[in-house]
């Protein structure tokens, strides 16, 4: 849930254009319409936002394509729905700019047998992008009225890999660890303990750092420890405890 990313578009243009794109998916989403008047808005924004500014795996531009982002934000912003930027979702929570969703999918490396969590469900739209890539999504949300709505937005859209609680997400969700995945959509001030404990070896967690001025972290789980890479400079919504 992000508010003004900070992005260096031909820089990652560059690093993107380096990494070799995943097959493009052959399953085609129960949520596709040809009765749908926002899929050129949706493709437009696939086009524009995102494979122009270097985002090159075609399973998360395919997945980009499918997801109805629209459903996903309030009705007063609904014509908002694929513009560039964050959208207000209520509760000082946004949904993310279309880009950062892209990015920080296609950093996680999501396959098709995977098990992902998601810290931050907020509006739900970064969960239903990544269970079109994975096989179970965990999402964790701190805001009851939030997670409540997500959940019923992604059941309404058939979303039956997608898992939902609320609670802390310092602390992730132990019980369904470890994760091949783990994506965290708001900023705490240091790397939760917890989350890099419930990563697999092999895993991959992506994650903003800090307060006000953070960046972005792709955290990678070995044998022999844990290796961290910075990315790019962001700002998210803050990740807060209960009180």
């Amino acid at each position: 849930m992000i508010l003004v990313p900070i992005l260096l578009s031909l820089l990652l243009a560059s690093v993107a254009a380096c990494q070799p794109p995943r097959p493009a998916t052959d399953m085609r989403s129960p949520r596709d319409s040809a009765q749908d008047p926002y899929a050129p808005q949706r493709a437009r924004m696939v086009e524009d936002q995102l494979r122009a500014r270097g985002i090159r795996d075609r399973a998360v531009l395919a997945a980009m394509g499918r997801v109805p982002r629209h459903r996903f934000v309030p009705e007063q912003v609904r014509h908002l729905a694929y513009a560039d930027g964050a959208l207000p979702i209520g509760f000082d929570q946004t949904i993310s700019q279309p880009y950062i969703v892209a990015y920080m999918t296609e950093a996680a490396e999501i396959g098709p047998r995977e098990r992902v969590l998601e810290i931050g469900t907020g509006s739900g739209y970064q969960a239903a992008v990544l269970a079109e890539l994975a096989r179970d999504v965990y999402s964790v949300e701190i805001v009851p009225r939030l997670a409540a709505r997500a959940e019923s937005t992604l059941r309404a859209l058939g979303y039956r890999n997608v898992h939902t609680r609320t609670g802390d997400g310092y602390a992730g969700w132990k019980e369904h660890a470890p994760y091949h995945a783990i994506l965290v959509t708001a900023a705490p001030d240091h790397v939760p303990p917890a989350l890099v404990e419930q990563l697999a070896v092999g895993g991959r967690m992506v994650i903003p750092v800090g307060t006000g001025q953070q960046e972005m972290r792709v955290i990678r789980k070995t044998n022999a420890g844990v290796v961290e890479e910075t990315t790019i400079p962001v700002m998210f919504v803050p990740l807060v405890r209960p009180e």
